[in-house]
């Protein structure tokens, strides 16, 4: 089905008529029908998503962090839409319930399909020609039988005898006249077949040489997009020439270094800051060093590891692999581990709190505003590991855990679990004994768009101060990962964060510019606001995702002039800026040890009296890291296949329960429960205890054998 709704865009437009598609489970929209052909504006997955009506002519669609608010022209209309979209919902979800449950690492279609077809046919064909055999016997046997009775009627015998005799006859004589008939049939149907099967041959021939030369197409015209952007970089003059992705931070701006432009928002006015004369305004941060004062643990902290084996130097083409799973989920793609990195994603969500001190000090802040700064810049820090970290971490096995227990030396200690495993899921919970919790789901969408790959972390993530009660809430933005084709893989963050206190209802609106090889701004920008309930702003956050945030307080604010779109802009005078975060220098050879930080290299140290499950234990990551990659993709084909028996077993158990008429619960986690979150209504998995209590006894007997 495809039409033309209205979609609420902002506050400023309200809502706006595009053009939507609706197509295998997906719902997608266009500014114009011609769009269509190069340029979807968004798209939303229904087999997850919430179909909700607010009024004749409102539908309400949202899937994970994402919601598209629709009205259509009329009643009917909306009738019809909704009809459509649920139907397509059901279909969906029957789709992804029948699609296989696999680690990820299916055939490509293309080759089972290819002998799935040949085995057909070679069955068919098979089959005919037993047919045809018995068709053979049958005339055979029926002549002898004929004859037989030929010779019956001729013989001298009763009359009753003779009655029986010539019908008995009369009946061969009619089987026989059917059965000349079989062979003829038989032999049309496999005229058919063959000439089908050369036909359907053809066809796959002709589908596999188009795929072929548009995957030549594709690699063609990304190699000419990288030449002309690396022409366009050493042009002199080009605006795009101030600094390529991996260089230094773009030129200082035009303007009078004390005032500093942000882009604007969609929902947000756009705002410019004037720093105020520091003479009339003396402020500090409540009870809080500036960052480079920061106290040190006053704990002896263990000695970790400082370093892994390097990296082995295989040239790969990650193209070679992935052109055949374009738009395809990332975590059903069959990955060989040389384009992994020695961690799960479970051991990349830990690495989120390597910044956990500024919750620290979040916890002495006074007022909620300024805790709000010390939680955004934290939010942001998260993203400092990715500037370099191209590889992508394992996904886990179902079941699987990662611990990070630091409760003596840094206060905190952290659990991970595999909760699901299409979508893979992971569920996090971390406590600190300094006063705050964490706790998060994170489903990863990954869609491989040919050129780049995007990377979307669905869910929400929850921080709550012990103290005062404060509640956080936020989303993380999109990761793009650039140049799959050709050129060297860099990642990109961009989108908006906005977290909000649910307590005080303190927001912080966070933008992450996408980079542009024409802007002259900083790469990797964030800018934001941090406001109270009222609406009434206090702090401008400043910086970049992969270096440091800084805020400023703000002591005025008043309404500029409008901006060249027309937009009025906010003039906020501010004093100067404070250090929140600075990104802590990589370990020296980094470079050879995927740029891993300091805290990442010992994360996959080997620990002792960790639950049987943990991702330091999984064997294929381990022959990994020591550099021995041809086993470790011997023994992750076995691991695949090993989870693939467990769930075919519990797809088995499912029908029998089915059968016998009784429920089925499906896979349960071990450490997390399923819960509807009372702020967001989502439903999330959160810890209901146990493991901290399993390790001190070590008694890991509810643990399932994964690895």
């Amino acid at each position: 089905k495809m039409g033309w709704l209205f979609k609420w865009t902002n506050y400023l437009k309200g809502y706006q008529r595009r053009w939507f598609v609706l197509s295998n489970g997906l719902l997608s929209y266009y500014r114009t029908q011609a769009e269509m052909a190069h340029t979807c504006r968004g798209t939303i997955n229904l087999s997850t998503a919430h179909i909700d009506t607010e009024d004749s002519c409102n539908i309400v669609l949202s899937n994970g962090g994402r919601t598209y608010h629709l009205k259509a022209s009329s009643e009917v209309e909306r009738q019809r839409w909704v009809t459509a979209l649920e139907l397509a919902k059901a279909k969906a979800i029957r789709m992804r319930n029948n699609q296989s449950d696999d680690s990820g690492d299916e055939e490509p279609a293309s080759q089972s399909d290819k002998s799935e077809l040949h085995g057909t046919l070679k069955t068919l064909s098979s089959k005919l020609e037993d047919l045809s055999t018995c068709n053979d016997l049958i005339a055979k046997h029926g002549a002898a039988l004929q004859r037989s009775l030929s010779e019956l009627e001729n013989l001298k015998l009763p009359a009753e005898s003779g009655e029986k005799i010539k019908a008995v006859n009369e009946r061969a004589t009619i089987h026989s006249h059917y059965k000349s008939q079989n062979p003829d049939a038989c032999r049309d149907f496999l005229d058919l077949a063959e000439t089908h099967s050369r036909k359907w041959h053809r066809a796959l021939q002709y589908e596999r040489e188009q795929r072929i030369r548009l995957e030549e197409t594709i690699e063609q015209l990304a190699k000419q997009h990288n030449s002309l952007e690396r022409a366009c970089r050493g042009a002199p003059g080009s605006a795009g020439s101030t600094g390529s992705v991996q260089s230094a931070k773009g030129e200082a701006s035009d303007e009078d270094e004390e005032t500093e432009y942000f882009d604007a928002m969609e929902d947000a006015p756009a705002f410019i800051t004037v720093t105020a004369d520091p003479k009339h305004h003396r402020y500090e941060l409540s009870n809080q060093s500036s960052y480079n004062e920061s106290c040190k643990d006053l704990l002896p902290r263990k000695r970790r590891r400082s370093r892994i084996p390097d990296k082995p130097n295989y040239s790969l083409n990650l193209w070679s692999i992935m052109k055949n799973c374009i738009g395809k989920e990332l975590s059903k793609i069959p990955m060989p581990v040389n384009f992994n990195e020695p961690l799960s994603m479970l051991q990349r969500l830990t690495e989120d709190l390597e910044y956990h001190e500024l919750l620290d000090k979040a916890v002495k802040c006074e007022s909620s505003t300024e805790q709000m700064c010390f939680v955004a810049a934290f939010s942001v820090s998260s993203y400092s590991t990715t500037v370099h970290r191209t590889a992508k971490p394992f996904n886990p096995l179902l079941g699987e855990t990662y611990e990070l227990d630091r409760l003596e030396e840094l206060g905190f200690r952290s659990l991970c679990e595999q909760v699901s495993h299409h979508p893979p899921a992971a569920a996090h919970h971390v406590f600190s004994k300094r006063g705050w919790t964490l706790w998060q789901e994170i489903t990863i969408a990954s869609k491989f768009r040919g050129k780049y790959l995007s990377i979307m972390p669905l869910g929400a993530i929850h921080l709550e101060f012990h103290s005062s009660g404060n509640h956080y809430v936020w989303r993380k933005v999109t990761s793009t990962v650039h140049n799959i084709i050709v050129g060297k893989l860099w990642i990109d963050q961009s989108g908006e964060i906005e977290i909000v206190n649910h307590k005080s209802k303190d927001k912080c609106q966070l933008k992450f510019t996408p980079y542009s090889y024409f802007s002259r701004d900083v790469p990797r920008k964030v800018t934001g606001v941090v406001s109270d309930a009222d609406g009434k702003a206090h702090y401008v956050m400043s910086g970049t995702w992969d270096e440091k945030m800084e805020c400023s307080k703000i002591v005025q604010s008043s309404h500029g002039s409008a901006g060249s779109e027309g937009k009025q802009k906010t003039v906020y005078q501010t004093l100067s800026p404070k250090v929140l975060w600075k990104k802590y220098p990589l370990p020296e050879n980094a470079e050879n040890m995927y740029f891993f930080s300091s805290l990442a290299l010992t994360l996959n140290e080997p620990e002792e009296r960790v639950a049987p499950t943990d991702s330091r234990l999984r064997p294929d990551q381990r022959l990994m890291e020591s550099g021995r990659w041809d086993e470790a993709n011997v023994e992750k084909q076995r691991l695949e296949e090993k989870q693939r028996a467990v769930r075919r077993r519990r797809e088995a158990e499912a029908v029998e329960a089915l059968e016998e008429g009784k429920d089925y619960e499906g896979y349960i986690p071990l450490w997390f429960e399923r819960k509807v979150d009372p702020i967001t209504g989502e439903l999330i998995c959160t810890y209901k205890g146990g493991y901290w209590e399993a390790k001190d006894k070590q008694d890991w007997s509810l643990c399932p054998d994964i690895f």
